[in-house]
C-alpha cells in the first residue's frame, strides 16, 4: 500500500512538472508569434525560453540519476542502476559507522522505558489474560517437542553446555541486588523473626521437657523451670531486640546480604561452589529417577488443563502477570535497574551485530537487480526531485527575464 501511494505521488508531481515545460514552450511560440503586434511580449517570450531551458536542464538532470535520457547512452547517467554495488557498500557503511555506535544507540535507547511500558501494557486485565492463554496454549507442542528423542537429546547436549559457560554466581548476585533493592529484604527478616517467636511459644512444653531430660537428677525441678521461664524470657527480649529498627541486628543481616552478594559477584570460590552443586544435582541419579517419575504424571496433568476452556494455569499466570505487572509500576528502583540492564543488553547486542547487519544491508542491494534499485530509490526521492524540475522551470524563467531586461537597457 506504501509503494502504490508512492507511486500515485510520484507520478502526480512528475504530469505536473512535464505539463509546466509543455506550457512554457506554448507561451513560447505564441509570444514568438505575436511579439510583431505586441513589443511587449518579448519580455513573456524571454521567460518562456529560459523557462524551457531551464526545465530540460533539470530533467536531463533528474533523470540521468535513474536512467539514459531517453533511452541514449550518454556518458556518466543512469548513475544509481550503473553504480547501485558501490551505493549498497556506501549505504551499510554509513549504518555502521553513523547509527550502530555504542554511543548513539546508548542515546537513543535512553528514552525507552522498556519495563515502564512492557508493564503498564501487561497490568492490563485484558492483556496479561491474552499472554497467559498464549503461554498456555504452547505447553501441547513444548511436550510434543520434548518427546522428540532427537529434539530431547539436542536439548540435553545444549544445556549441558550452556550451564558450563553460565556464570551463577553473579547472575545470582544481580538478582539478590534487585530484591534487596529499598531494603525489601528486611520483609524477610522480619518475617523469619516472627516465625521464630511463634515456634518457641508454640512449643513450651516440648523446651520444658527437653530441659527436664537433658537436666542432672539432682537439680530441683523447681530450678529448671526456673531455667526454662528464664531461657525463653531472654530469648523472646532478643527476638524484640532484633525487630528494632536501628537493631544492631538487623543491621549485621544488611552487611551479611551485602557482603554475600559481593563474594557472589568477585569470588571464584562461590562461582565454583555453586556451578559444582547444580551440576552434581542435574547430573545425580537420584534426580533423573524422580523427575522421569514425575514427568508423566505432570504431562497428563498440564495438557488437561491447557486444553480447558477455563484452564487454571491461565489464570494463575494471569494473576502472577498482573501482580507482578502492578508491582513494577509502582517501584521506580527496580524499573531503572530493569532498564538500565536491557538498553546495556541491546545496545552492546547491536553493536557487535553492527558488521553483520550492515554485511545484511549490502548483501541484499546488490541481490538487486539495477531495474529495482532505480525504482525503489526513485520511489523514495523522485517526488522532491519532480519539484526541482518546477523549480528549475521557474528561476530560469526569471533569470531569462532579468538577462531580457538588462540587455534593452544596454
Amino acid at each position: 500500500m506504501r509503494e502504490q501511494e508512492q507511486v500515485a505521488q510520484l507520478n502526480k508531481m512528475r504530469k505536473i512538472a512535464t505539463g509546466l515545460l509543455v506550457l512554457m514552450a506554448v507561451i513560447f511560440v505564441g509570444a514568438r508569434l505575436l511579439q510583431p503586434s505586441y513589443a511587449y511580449l518579448s519580455f513573456v517570450g524571454a521567460f518562456a525560453e529560459a523557462a524551457m531551458v531551464g526545465a530540460l536542464a533539470d530533467w536531463f538532470a533528474v533523470t540521468a540519476l535513474f536512467r539514459a535520457p531517453l533511452g541514449l547512452p550518454i556518458p556518466h547517467t543512469a548513475i544509481i542502476p550503473n553504480n547501485k554495488d558501490r551505493i549498497g557498500e556506501s549505504i551499510a557503511n554509513f549504518l555502521e559507522h553513523n547509527f550502530m555506535t555504542r554511543e548513539v544507540l546508548s542515546e537513543e535507547l535512553k528514552q525507552v522505558d522498556f519495563s515502564g511500558t512492557a508493564a503498564k501494557w501487561l497490568a492490563e486485565p485484558e492483556n496479561s489474560r491474552a499472554v497467559s492463554r498464549q503461554v498456555v496454549n504452547g505447553i501441547p507442542a513444548l511436550f510434543r517437542m520434548i518427546e522428540d528423542n532427537d529434539v530431547g537429546n539436542f536439548m540435553q547436549h545444549t544445556m549441558a553446555s550452556a550451564l558450563n559457560n553460565v556464570r551463577f554466581a553473579p547472575f545470582l548476585a544481580e538478582i539478590f541486588s534487585i530484591l534487596i533493592a529499598d531494603r525489601r529484604h528486611h520483609v524477610l527478616f522480619d518475617h523469619l523473626i516472627g516465625m521464630a517467636a511463634k515456634a518457641l511459644e508454640q512449643n513450651r512444653p516440648f523446651i520444658r521437657q527437653k530441659i527436664h531430660e537433658k537436666s542432672p537428677r539432682w537439680i530441683p525441678k523447681v530450678i529448671d523451670d526456673r531455667l526454662f521461664e528464664r531461657l525463653l524470657e531472654e530469648s523472646q527480649n532478643i527476638l524484640d531486640e532484633m525487630r528494632l529498627e536501628n537493631s544492631e541486628w538487623r543491621d549485621r543481616f544488611q552487611q551479611a546480604t551485602e557482603e554475600l552478594i559481593e563474594r557472589l559477584r568477585t569470588s571464584p570460590e562461590y562461582e565454583e561452589k555453586i556451578g559444582t552443586m547444580i551440576s552434581q544435582t542435574l547430573n545425580h541419579p537420584l534426580f533423573r529417577n524422580y523427575t522421569e517419575h514425575v514427568w508423566h504424571d505432570v504431562k497428563e496433568r498440564v495438557l488437561a488443563d491447557a486444553g480447558s476452556s477455563d484452564s487454571k494455569a491461565a489464570f494463575q499466570l494471569e494473576r502472577v502477570i498482573r501482580a507482578f505487572s502492578e508491582a513494577l509500576l509502582h517501584d521506580p528502583a527496580v524499573q531503572n535497574k530493569l532498564n538500565l540492564w536491557i538498553r546495556t543488553f541491546a545496545a552492546e547486542a547491536i553493536y557487535n551485530k553492527r558488521q553483520a547487519i550492515a554485511d545484511l544491508v549490502n548483501r541484499v542491494i546488490r541481490k538487486w537487480d539495477a531495474e529495482t534499485v532505480s525504482r525503489k530509490f526513485e520511489l523514495y526521492v523522485g517526488k522532491d526531485l519532480q519539484f526541482i524540475r518546477i523549480n528549475g522551470t521557474l528561476v530560469g524563467g526569471m533569470v531569462g527575464l532579468i538577462l531580457h531586461a538588462i540587455s534593452l537597457v544596454l
